[in-house]
């Protein structure tokens, strides 16, 4: 077995987040809550620490992934809670997450707004929110923002989705 990697990614609801990896083949655990980083980005925005099998699925997989799941080309105004942003925990990953932004820019129209961040600190989401739309399925807000994610993946990502814990929704 390959050592397990950490990766974390912030962009939009961690309840979104969250529920897209997850979904998928190769990830060994995922958490929600909340990342800082430096300088500007050093308050704490909703993101997701992701722990994956390399050999199962990539980095620039699950950024592409990332890419596609939530708006990385809007600047909005919603930023500083949900900053688009891969966080690192390394060098390596500081290298390949830049690479991989500036290959698949490509497949945007308009440019991206993720920036590739040092992991500095995490704060624990509530129990009671974790896992929230594998618990909470049929809730209005997962079938409105999370369950059209999970069709995307379906749709655009399938070889990398996990069918039988998706389908069992």
């Amino acid at each position: 077995m390959e050592t397990i990697h950490k990766i974390a990614f912030g962009g939009g609801c961690h309840w979104c987040t969250e529920a897209v990896y997850k979904s998928l083949k190769g990830i060994i655990s995922v958490e929600q809550g909340f990342v800082a980083s430096d300088g500007e980005e050093s308050s704490f925005s909703e993101a997701v620490i992701v722990s994956y099998e390399p050999s199962d699925i990539s980095l620039e997989d699950l950024i592409l992934i990332h890419l596609y799941t939530h708006k990385s080309t809007s600047d909005h105004s919603m930023r500083n809670k949900y900053r688009s942003a891969i966080y690192t925990f390394g060098p390596l990953d500081v290298e390949r997450s830049t690479l991989a932004l500036q290959k698949f820019q490509e497949n945007f129209k308009k440019p991206l707004v993720t920036k590739v961040l040092p992991f500095r600190e995490f704060k624990v989401s509530d129990k009671a929110f974790q896992n929230y739309y594998y618990k909470n399925p049929y809730k209005p807000f997962c079938k409105t923002h999370i369950a059209p994610k999970i069709k995307l993946l379906l749709l655009k990502f399938a070889d990398k989705v996990d069918h039988i814990k998706v389908l069992n929704q």
